[in-house]
């Protein structure tokens, strides 16, 4: 079982920086692929950035070029950064762990979201 606890979210002016963080119960935490994910209203939540558990990133074209993930698994922690913020970037962003075990076993865990809204 994992728990996921999101942070960092808030009002920022277009242009602004945040740093998400997401912090993980759980010791098989390095074992887990993540990603970070959001949903603005009226939209369906959509991946915006993904964490594998050996450090690879890929990120949404939405996004590329402002926002990076990373982790710190010593810390069980998963960050975004995100810099040049835009109006359409405002949605409540989440974390999510994800593994398949060998035999099929998949594991899927989200935290409970931390709203990001930029005004322009």
């Amino acid at each position: 079982q994992v728990q996921l606890v999101e942070s960092g979210g808030g009002l920022v002016q277009a242009g602004g920086s945040l740093r998400l963080s997401c912090v993980a119960s759980g010791s098989t935490f390095s074992s887990y692929n993540i990603g970070w994910y959001r949903q603005a209203p009226g939209k369906q939540r959509e991946l915006v950035a993904g964490i594998s558990s050996s450090g690879n990133t890929n990120y949404a074209d939405a996004v590329k070029g402002r926002f990076t993930g990373s982790r710190d698994d010593a810390k069980n922690t998963v960050y975004l950064q995100m810099n040049s913020l835009k109006f359409e970037d405002t949605a409540v962003y989440y974390c999510n762990a994800g593994r398949l075990l060998r035999d099929g076993t998949l594991y899927n865990y989200w935290g409970q979201g931390t709203q990001v809204t930029v005004s322009s």
